[in-house]
């Protein structure tokens, strides 16, 4: 095990104390191609930029610049085809060809090319779900292992490793219970009828802290299989020097992405549902407050997703027209929440409350302080404005670098949150219910609300007339 490189685990690899974008180097100006300055490599042609990822007998390349071009390279070449070419350029340089081989030049080279390889593998391993990406990997092993029979067993964990971390990504997407977006607007017309035939979320649930530990679990379960190319894949346009083709959007993989997104929105009608299901004013303004008191318990947890969707729910049109049943409810901490998730100033209370959450989970000694799951959809948003604001390459064909270090800054932390193990204990009832309980649709919401509370004008009096014949089939 002497002389191998120790494989950090990733999560030190992001943390912002060892996220470290300033890859120093002794001069300013240029250096086999890339540019820098104040320290920072800024550009680079992106032959340039592949050289600088390639370790030799005495150099291995930074941590955070590892991290930063597998994760950006993807705009302009894809992951296979740059494992191709780095292999090319290994078996050039440490004359891998030659009939004979210079066994004391590689065992120097050999751990550092399979060091790489393993924080490839680790970091994103959707990449090798690919055949061509396991056979370049191979075909790299095979030629360095005669030198050094430990090289054979390395490749094996490697592979393991591999083999068991994608088993559990895709296990873990077929587990998740699939989320029914079922149209259960005939529910309404169970608003007369005996509460029995419509289970409702205080029969399974009735204590918000313990529903607010289940949404983390939820949040915690579906962020894992993000893979951070997804924030990248989701933005690929073409590359301006590649006029053939699109680099990934023929199979944009981002589904994972797209289910988290489908959550989020899943939990805001459920709650409006819930709101809106009951026939009595007091149920009603009873589950209101029961939903502000789980959101305040998100709030303190850190999962500031699932505060969201709750206070969106809420704010839907069909739950706030309820002036009745709000008028039962003790409303100051629904404003205190409100306030929390203020979009003035570019969520600028949100963005203050998820730095003082980030801070303490880089000091936490618990991971019950760890925890901290982002208002998903302005992530997005903000990768996305990043991304259009600055053009990825400069006029003169070379990759504008440092826009990607800090895209890779906002990922990586992203991936240090992610990687969380939940706390609290599950309880798969609850967590059922969520993923399954019918929900109405946007009309459904609507006619349910205007069948608790009658419509206060014309607009409203006809709207209900044209749901209740569409959805009720009554005149």
């Amino acid at each position: 095990q002497k002389g191998m490189p120790q494989t950090l685990t990733s999560t030190s690899m992001f943390t912002p104390c060892g996220f470290s974008p300033h890859l120093h180097t002794s001069k300013e100006g240029e250096q086999g191609g890339l540019i820098f300055q104040d320290g920072n490599l800024t550009s680079a042609s992106l032959d340039a930029l592949i050289q600088h990822l390639i370790p030799t007998t005495d150099y291995y390349p930074e941590k955070a610049y590892i991290f930063t071009f597998l994760l950006s390279s993807r705009l302009f070449i894809e992951p296979h085809e740059l494992l191709s070419r780095v292999c090319h350029k290994c078996i050039e340089q440490q004359r891998l060809d030659d009939p004979v081989l210079d066994k004391a030049r590689i065992r120097k080279f050999g751990p550092k090319i399979l060091q790489l390889l393993t924080e490839w593998t680790e970091t994103f391993p959707y990449d090798f779900q690919e055949e061509r990406m396991i056979g370049h990997l191979k075909d790299m092993i095979h030629r360095i292992a005669p030198c050094d029979e430990a090289y054979w067993k390395k490749m094996n964990q490697l592979l393991q490793a591999l083999n068991q971390k994608l088993a559990t990504l895709s296990h873990g997407q077929e587990g998740i219970v699939k989320i029914s977006t079922a149209v259960s607007d005939k529910l309404v017309a169970f608003k007369t009828k005996p509460p029995s035939i419509q289970r409702e979320i205080l029969s399974v649930c009735s204590d918000p802290y313990t529903l607010a530990q289940q949404l983390t679990h939820v949040e915690l379960e579906r962020l894992s299989h993000i893979g951070p190319e997804e924030f990248v894949q989701a933005f690929v346009h073409k590359d301006p020097l590649d006029g053939t083709k699109t680099c990934f959007s023929e199979q944009k993989k981002t589904s994972n992405l797209e289910a988290y997104v489908k959550w989020f929105n899943r939990l805001c009608y459920l709650v409006a549902t819930e709101i809106c299901m009951p026939a009595k004013k007091k149920q009603r303004a009873q589950v209101i407050e029961f939903f502000i008191d789980v959101a305040r318990e998100c709030f303190n947890i850190g999962n500031f997703n699932s505060l969201m969707a709750i206070i969106s729910g809420m704010n839907m049109s069909p739950v706030s027209r309820l002036k009745k049943t709000w008028s039962k409810v003790k409303t100051a901490k629904f404003f205190i929440l409100e306030h929390q998730m203020d979009p003035t100033g570019n969520f600028y209370n949100y963005r203050t409350a998820l730095r003082g959450a980030a801070h303490r989970s880089l000091t936490a000694h618990s991971n019950r302080e760890k925890i901290v799951i982002p208002f998903f959809s302005l992530l997005i948003k903000d990768i996305y404005f990043l991304n259009e604001g600055c053009a990825n390459r400069l006029p003169n064909g070379h990759v504008n670098f440092e826009k990607f270090l800090e895209l890779a800054k906002q990922v990586g932390e992203f991936i240090t949150w992610k990687q969380v193990e939940c706390p609290f204990e599950q309880d798969p009832n609850i967590i059922h219910y969520l993923h399954t309980a019918p929900i109405f649709t946007e009309d459904g919401l609507y006619l349910a609300s205007y069948e608790s509370e009658s419509p206060e004008n014309q607009t409203e009096k006809d709207r209900w007339k044209s749901l209740r014949s569409t959805i009720l089939g009554k005149t």
